[in-house]
């Protein structure tokens, strides 16, 4: 049996959720938490040994203003180690312990891993500050948590590379978390968690940010996060230049129109185009 079901990690699952869940609620600038040493260590180091480098795999390349970086979620062409913690994230011993942790019910995760799987950043790459899509398409469901696990050892403070954690007005990042080794960064996703890895990496030439990343859903959400179905909206950060919304080929004029178009006229334009 795997050591990500052995009764142990399972039973420390259940523990971490019921002991951390009213400082998961009560974090800001938003829900959030992270755990270090969070895999078993037989399995993160499995899953690091055989973390594919970037020439390994056919990654989708992000080359913008706005990231740079790699990524690849078509989890079931991965080495078996890596596989194997991908697909525990989306087990049930795992959506239990989310449940618990941040008191979001129902939780559904993705098989599909869209915008997950893998991802890899070399240096000079970045991700700015931005709040994550909102909608599940294929599923037809609401985003509600992000699961982080990072895949970096003997990571240097100079390196860079931290998750920034902003406030809702942008004017500083409240928490900066290092991406360390097995460590694994929580957070629930609405309209204005931003967030990102926005300063360019800095570490050595051969040396990359490896993590892996889980996102989960709900049907429905609750009303005071209610808002219209969006793509990646980045943020702005103080002297920055402006950030350019751009996933999925939608420009941010695009997104901004969408946004303020009542539903019933969105409708009528695609039965036209249809």
């Amino acid at each position: 049996m795997s050591v990500l079901y052995s009764d142990e990690f399972l039973a420390k699952l259940q523990q971490l959720a019921r002991d951390k869940a009213p400082e998961y609620a009560a974090n800001q600038p938003f829900p959030h938490i992270y755990f270090d040493d969070f895999l078993p260590l037989e399995a993160a180091e499995a899953a690091l040994r055989d973390f594919p480098e970037p020439r390994q795999l056919k990654w989708t390349e992000f080359s913008n203003q706005n990231e740079k970086k790699l990524a690849f979620d078509f989890v079931e062409k991965l080495p078996t180690s890596v596989r194997d913690v991908l697909y525990f994230m989306n087990s049930r011993p795992m959506i239990q312990f989310l449940e618990v942790l941040t008191g979001i019910k129902g939780v559904i995760p993705d098989p599909y891993y869209v915008g997950g799987g893998l991802h890899q950043i070399k240096r000079g790459g970045h991700l700015e500050v931005h709040a994550d899509f909102n909608w599940h398409e294929q599923l037809q469901l609401d985003r509600r948590i992000n699961v982080l696990i990072y895949m970096n050892k003997e990571w240097e403070e100079e390196y860079g590379g931290h998750f920034e954690l902003w406030n809702h007005d942008m004017t500083r990042a409240e928490k900066k978390i290092l991406p360390l080794f097995n460590r694994c960064a929580i957070f629930s996703t609405t309209d204005y968690s931003y967030h990102g890895h926005p300063t360019p990496l800095a570490c050595p030439p051969d040396r990359s940010r490896k993590s892996m990343a889980t996102y989960y859903y709900s049907n429905g959400r609750p009303e005071e996060e209610v808002s219209d179905s969006h793509t990646t909206i980045f943020l702005q950060r103080p002297d920055a230049p402006p950030a350019v919304e751009e996933e999925n080929g939608r420009s941010g004029v695009k997104s901004f129109l969408h946004a303020v178009t009542p539903p019933f006229l969105v409708d009528a334009y695609k039965s036209i185009r249809k």
